[in-house]
């Protein structure tokens, strides 16, 4: 319903031409850190911290891993920086935009987003950049050697700009890792929960009440950003980049995250619908930010958040009520 909401303000406009970003920065860096903190702060560092972390960390790399086996034969044209953000597009998850409202509403504990947020901005966020550095690197050495651009990625300019040195990017992906909200409000969150300190009533409090709009907030913008898109467009020519990673998006990742939980790790119950839950979570926008940044891999990764975030939401409920 507050998706729904969101769609016709978006529709409307009552928000004018920039409430839908305005609406998901607020979110991003004000309400959500804010929530995480308030959630965290009054969770168990060891069930963040634990298995559900590893269970995040192996099904993301076991399916992006099949996509790049599965695009060598089946897209075997595109670069190496688009099949890497089709990758992308296959198995990093939306855990802060959906992943913390599912995680309240369907796992009854916004928390337990925690763990896939955690391992997605610290440890798969460097390592998918230094890959795109490194692809995007060799192909602009292969163009200015050809002499031109490669022509293989629809709408992609004639070539990215030179990524910066290895390990300057590597620095610099650390600092903007350390400064990202999220990741201030989980770590604050997590150390208030292992020493035990507890914030003076009148501060926690604001903290709750800010944490309260997060929700909400980032289900009216997303609500806001269906209005005029048009996937699967046959002009742009990326259909089978498309249908793939949202195959695995939203078939195999799930079955990934079931596997390495259940019969790997042994969980059942109510943590392995946790796992389960979370694996089903549709494509993360970043993915899309991060097309645009290096240039490549735009339409694909545009047309598969939408098309994930479209069917994964009800395939979550169906979820949630199979292993109910």
């Amino acid at each position: 319903m507050i998706i729904l909401v969101g769609y016709v303000t978006g529709r409307s406009k009552v928000l004018g031409d920039h409430g839908q970003p305005v609406l998901s920065r607020l979110a991003f860096f004000v309400a959500s850190p804010a929530l995480l903190f308030d959630t965290l702060s009054a969770a168990d560092v060891q069930s963040v911290l634990g298995p559900q972390l590893l269970v995040a960390g192996i099904s993301a790399f076991a399916a992006a891993g099949l996509y790049l086996l599965l695009a060598r034969f089946i897209l075997p044209k595109r670069d190496g920086s688009e099949t890497v953000i089709g990758a992308l597009s296959a198995s990093m998850v939306n855990s802060a935009n959906l992943g913390i409202p599912i995680a309240a509403y369907v796992l009854g504990d916004a928390a337990l987003a925690a763990p896939v947020l955690i391992f997605q901005l610290a440890i798969y966020t460097p390592i998918y950049v230094a890959a795109m550095d490194s692809t995007t690197l060799a192909e602009a050495r292969r163009r200015a050697d050809a002499g031109g651009p490669s022509g293989h990625d629809a709408g992609r300019s004639p070539g990215p700009k030179r990524p910066p040195n290895r390990w300057v990017a590597f620095w610099r992906q650390v600092g903007h890792i350390a400064v990202n909200p999220m990741i201030i409000g989980s770590v604050l969150g997590l150390v208030f929960s292992a020493t035990g300190w507890v914030l003076p009533e009148p501060i926690a409090e604001s903290i709750s009440l800010i944490a309260g709009a997060s929700i909400p907030a980032m289900l009216l913008a997303f609500g806001m950003s269906l209005v005029g898109s048009k996937p699967f467009e046959k002009a742009a020519g990326r259909r089978p980049d498309v249908a793939l990673a949202s195959a695995i998006k939203l078939l195999v990742h799930p079955l990934l995250a079931w596997v390495v939980a259940g019969p790997l790790f042994g969980m059942e119950g109510n943590e392995l619908l946790i796992a389960v839950v979370l694996g089903s979570l549709p494509t993360a926008q970043n993915v899309f930010v991060s097309a645009s940044r290096y240039e490549t891999g735009m339409v694909a990764s545009k047309d598969t958040i939408l098309i994930t975030t479209i069917v994964a939401i009800p395939a979550m409920i169906a979820v949630a009520l199979i292993f109910a």
